[in-house]
């Protein structure tokens, strides 16, 4: 089968950072929904593997790809790599990102650098290097990965609150360069998930959490996962520059 003719039949999906965590989920999700689905992974082969099986359970193709999103060449090269799989790319998830968190006394240069790099950085070039091809196709959503605490701030985290807070705006300044063409930006500001980072925290950490989630109870990949298949959907064609929180009621 050509190019052309699985472009007529499937739809693709491309998901950074989705061997684990919120990250799988997402890819679940949408494989659910019949996206063929592509991903990157940093390092975590046997995961991606994972990731990759499961995904393929729905009957779906499916494209592992190790690079790393802070690389700009890397992301160009992850978008042509997408678009030799699938013929086009529907969906841009950009879920990659990591934490390093201190005290802001106690952040180093690095600290920042690095954070900076992956959460702010790598979907700036993912969706720099993919804009072009959604211009053409005239169609496309966009799904950048916040956070509440882009929203809200947290102590420990300045450097994580800085690079989610700017991907906001990121979000919305491109949400209107490519209205034109009906391309859709919008953002998921995910809360306190129960993910493998939130499972080494302590039991007196966790009840401090939940202490300030109304609903007093983390959520779970999965509720990520369907507010991003919601805008990948045709059903979400007249959303976009939107920032949606998925937590449970903490930045009200």
């Amino acid at each position: 089968m050509n190019n052309q003719e699985k472009t007529q039949l499937k739809k693709v999906a491309l998901i950074t950072g989705g061997s684990r965590g919120i990250g799988r989920a997402i890819c679940l999700r949408l494989a659910q929904d019949g996206y063929d689905i592509v991903f990157n992974y940093r390092s975590d082969e046997q995961a991606a593997q994972e990731t990759k099986q499961a995904c393929e359970a729905y009957g779906v193709s499916v494209c592992a790809v190790s690079c790393d999103v802070s690389d700009s060449a890397a992301c160009d090269a992850l978008i042509q790599k997408a678009l030799e799989f699938g013929g086009r790319i529907d969906v841009l998830v950009n879920n990659a990102g990591i934490t390093r968190d201190n005290l802001l006394m106690k952040l180093t240069d690095e600290d920042l650098d690095r954070v900076l790099e992956v959460n702010l950085k790598g979907p700036f070039y993912m969706m720099r290097a993919i804009a072009r091809q959604m211009l053409r196709q005239k169609a496309g959503h966009i799904i950048n990965m916040s956070s509440v605490v882009g929203i809200i701030g947290n102590a420990g985290q300045v450097n994580y609150a800085a690079s989610k807070a700017a991907v906001i705006g990121m979000t919305k300044s491109l949400a209107r360069e490519l209205a034109s063409r009906k391309i859709c930006v919008n953002a998921v500001a995910p809360g306190m998930i129960a993910t493998d980072m939130t499972a080494v925290l302590s039991e007196e950490a966790q009840e401090g959490i939940l202490s300030q989630i109304p609903f007093r109870q983390m959520g779970q990949p999965e509720d990520v996962a369907n507010m991003v298949a919601f805008l990948a959907g045709e059903q979400s064609g007249y959303i976009t520059g939107q920032v949606f929180a998925v937590d449970g009621g903490m930045s009200c």
